[in-house]
């Protein structure tokens, strides 16, 4: 039997000019890309979710959050069948240190992972993709 699972995430797009802040993935040999961010928990908004996890995540703080707007994610992995409804939120990172550097490690519950400035023509047809689907033409709308 297939387990199937609906989970709220919230997602930020730090830019900067034509660059976003995306973590690095890979399953089964296949790259892909998605901004920060995670699940939200019972009784937390979407804009206290995101801030959690990017302090989670890389140890940074963010100011000037907005909300963006929401995208849906249906998708199967290792056996399960997810459907993620996503609120995309744009912010700021509040130390210059972050905007400096191509590359940083984030952790997730003790695993290290990449995150690293992309440019936004990186993503497209015959590149790797970023995730959720439809958050480069929210991006560019």
């Amino acid at each position: 039997m297939v387990e199937e699972i609906i989970r709220p995430i919230a997602i930020c797009v730090c830019r900067e000019g034509e660059r976003i802040l995306v973590a690095e993935y890979q399953e089964k040999g296949r790259l892909y890309y998605r901004p920060l961010g995670g699940g939200i928990q019972f009784g937390e908004y979407g804009h206290e979710a995101i801030k959690r996890e990017i302090r989670e995540e890389i140890g940074a703080e963010l100011t000037d959050v907005h909300y963006l707007g929401m995208l849906e994610n249906i998708y199967a992995s290792e056996g399960v069948r997810a459907h993620q409804i996503v609120l995309v939120y744009d912010g700021r990172l509040t130390h210059p240190s972050f905007y400096a550097k191509e590359i940083l490690e984030g952790d997730e519950l003790g695993e290290p992972f990449k995150v690293m400035w992309k440019r936004l023509d990186d993503f497209g047809e015959g590149k790797a993709p970023v995730y959720p689907d439809g958050l480069l033409e929210l991006l560019k709308g």
